[in-house]
């Protein structure tokens, strides 16, 4: 397998806290790979840096060879790397398609963005029926599949989402999930931060346990859900 993404011993600050101290990860090209840990452990930061809205104070960031640490965030995303941000935010006042148009602003190519459009329609059948509702009218699970729809609308090779299940009911955390898997099996590669470990680590081929801005424990997912520290910490046995 090639890595896709490496991120080698970055450090990131806000002000005088370090919140990521040394963080290593590697994504391979077609994995889904999950950091789990605590709030504060320093995941959403992670997946900022990595899509260009923080800079690190040190540590390379390298995509497919070429490295992006430090480079504009719009420029990462037209290098194939879309962001489905925590807490959705997705445009209230736009309509379900000009939220997703709007995820497709970098891309010439009208006809596969037409594509990629009933493409991802396809995959959340809800966002069809309310094509034309403005988005912050809809349920807070119909925004969070907007937000990933928005995300996929880039066309990107790798997908970073961050804690899509959050605040959603039990049922639509299940079909968010299912949606995941599917989107890997269309080609994309994804990384993911959940705070709902075992769901995470169910469909992920690898994962990494995040402590105070570090690596704790890494390992496949099967690894991880037999670990005895991973369990008690954070799958709640």
């Amino acid at each position: 397998m090639s890595a896709m993404l490496e991120v080698k011993n970055i450090q990131v600050a806000y002000g005088k806290i370090i919140a990521v101290k040394d963080v290593s990860v590697t994504v391979n090209e077609g994995e889904i790979v999950t950091l789990i840990g605590a709030n504060g452990a320093g995941k959403s930061t992670t997946l900022r840096t990595i899509s260009g809205l923080i800079k690190p104070k040190s540590g390379e960031i390298t995509f497919n060879g070429k490295r992006i640490d430090g480079m504009p965030g719009h420029d990462i995303v037209s290098l194939g790397i879309c962001h489905s941000p925590e807490g959705r935010r997705i445009f209230p006042r736009m309509t379900v398609k000009e939220n997703l148009e709007l995820g497709a602003f970098l891309r010439n190519d009208k006809a596969a963005v037409n594509a990629d459009m009933d493409r991802v329609l396809d995959l959340f059948p809800r966002l069809k029926e309310r094509i034309k509702q403005t988005a912050g009218t809809m349920s807070g699970g119909e925004q969070q599949m907007l937000a990933v729809s928005r995300a996929l609308m880039g066309a990107p090779q790798l997908l970073l989402l961050d804690e899509p299940s959050m605040g959603l009911a039990p049922v639509l955390v299940e079909m968010i999930f299912e949606t995941i898997a599917k989107i890997r099996q269309q080609g994309i590669t994804i990384l993911l931060i959940e705070q709902n470990a075992n769901a995470a680590l169910e469909i992920a081929d690898r994962a990494y346990v995040l402590e105070s801005g570090m690596v704790k424990i890494s390992g496949t997912a099967k690894e991880l859900r037999a670990d005895d520290k991973v369990t008690k910490a954070y799958l709640g046995h």
